[in-house]
C-alpha cells in the first residue's frame, strides 16, 4: 500500500518514497529551552508522533530526530534575569519538556542532539562556506551571502515578500538585505565559544543544518534526509536558510520532503509566548489527561 504525505514546498500530496527502502530519516525542529512548553509545542510533537507511528505501522525503520536549541538570545536573557548558568536553565527545561512529552505518550526520539554539543560541525560548515566566499565577515557576525545561492527562495517562495524580509536582521555591512548570520561575534556578558573566524556563538539556522549533517545525512545522495518537519512559521526564514546552507556546503539538498504543522490559535492569533497569549502544557495536564489533549489536538488536520 502506498503512503502519501502533503509536501509543504510542492503544496500538494505526494507519494512517499524513502531514500533507502523501508528506512525513514526524519528531523523535526525542537524547542528553544528557556521556559516550559505550551500547547503549541504539544501540537507539533503530536503531529509528528502520528507520522512516526504511521511509518512504523507500515514497517519503516524510523530514525526520529528532534533537537534542543540550548544557546539563544532568550536563554541568555533568562541567565541574566535569574543569575543561573546556561546549563542549569537548559537542563531544567529539557527535563520538563521530556516529562510533558511522556505525559502525551509521544514515542521516544531516536536522536536528541543539543546545539552546544555540536559546535565543531557548525564551525566546519561555516569555515567551508567562508573558503568558498559564500560566507563573509562583518564587524558583528559571519553572514551567509544569499546571492551566491541560485536556489535561495525556492523553498518558501517568500524571499521577495517585504513582511517576510523584515524578519531578517538589518545591518548596513551586509552584502544583501536577505543575508543572515551564521556566527555572532561575542558581546559583553555574552555566552561565547572559540572559533577560527572569531569568538562568538552560532546563529540559529546553522544549528539544524549542522546537526543533520553530523547525525543523519546520507552521503553521495541527492537528499541528506527523507523528511524535515516543524511548525509552519519555520518555513521562512529558518528552513529556507537551512536548505541554502546545506546546498552550498555539501552540494546536496537537505530533505526530500518538507512537512509543517499549523498553529494553535487563540482568538484568531497564533499562540506564542512573545504575544503573551500562551498557556503552559503542564497547567493543561493538571485538568486533562495526556490522551485527552492528544485527541483534542488531532481532531483537526495537523496543518
Amino acid at each position: 500500500m502506498s503512503l502519501h504525505i502533503y509536501d509543504s514546498v510542492k503544496k500538494e500530496k505526494v507519494e512517499f518514497n524513502s531514500i533507502i527502502p523501508n528506512v525513514a530519516k526524519i528531523y523535526v525542529c525542537g524547542p528553544t529551552v528557556y521556559d516550559d512548553s505550551h500547547l503549541g509545542h504539544a501540537r507539533s510533537a503530536i503531529a509528528f508522533d502520528l507520522l512516526h507511528r504511521v511509518l512504523k505501522a507500515n514497517d519503516y525503520e524510523v530514525i526520529m530526530t528532534k533537537n534542543f536549541t540550548d544557546i539563544d538570545d532568550k536563554i541568555i536573557k533568562k541567565m541574566n534575569e535569574s543569575n543561573k548558568s546556561l546549563e542549569e536553565i537548559t537542563t531544567t527545561y529539557i527535563n520538563t519538556y521530556k516529562a510533558d512529552m511522556k505525559a502525551l505518550n509521544i514515542l521516544d526520539n531516536t536522536i536528541e542532539p543539543k546545539a552546544t554539543e555540536n559546535l565543531e560541525i557548525m564551525k566546519d560548515m561555516i569555515s567551508n562556506l567562508i573558503s568558498k566566499d559564500i560566507a563573509y565577515k562583518t564587524s558583528d557576525s559571519v553572514y551567509f551571502d544569499t546571492s551566491k545561492d541560485n536556489s535561495y527562495g525556492t523553498l518558501s517562495h517568500k524571499i521577495n515578500d517585504e513582511n517576510s524580509q523584515a524578519r531578517v536582521e538589518v545591518n548596513v555591512e551586509k552584502r544583501n538585505p536577505s543575508d543572515f548570520a551564521l556566527w555572532k561575534f561575542a558581546k559583553t556578558n555574552d555566552v561565547s565559544f572559540e572559533a577560527p573566524f572569531g569568538l562568538g556563538r552560532p546563529g540559529w539556522h546553522i544549528e539544524c543544518s549542522a546537526m543533520i549533517e553530523k547525525h543523519l545525512a546520507y552521503k553521495n545522495t541527492e537528499f541528506q534526509i527523507d523528511i524535515h518537519g516543524g511548525g509552519a512559521d519555520l518555513l521562512f526564514p529558518h528552513h529556507e536558510n537551512e536548505a541554502a546552507q546545506t546546498r552550498c556546503s555539501s552540494g546536496q539538498n537537505l530533505a526530500k520532503y518538507w512537512m509543517h504543522n499549523g498553529f494553535v490559535n487563540i482568538d484568531g492569533e497564533k499562540m506564542s509566548k512573545s504575544l503573551g497569549n500562551s498557556f503552559f502544557l503542564k497547567d493543561v495536564l493538571k485538568s486533562y489527561s495526556g490522551e485527552v489533549v492528544r485527541f483534542y489536538l488531532l481532531s483537526s488536520s495537523y496543518r
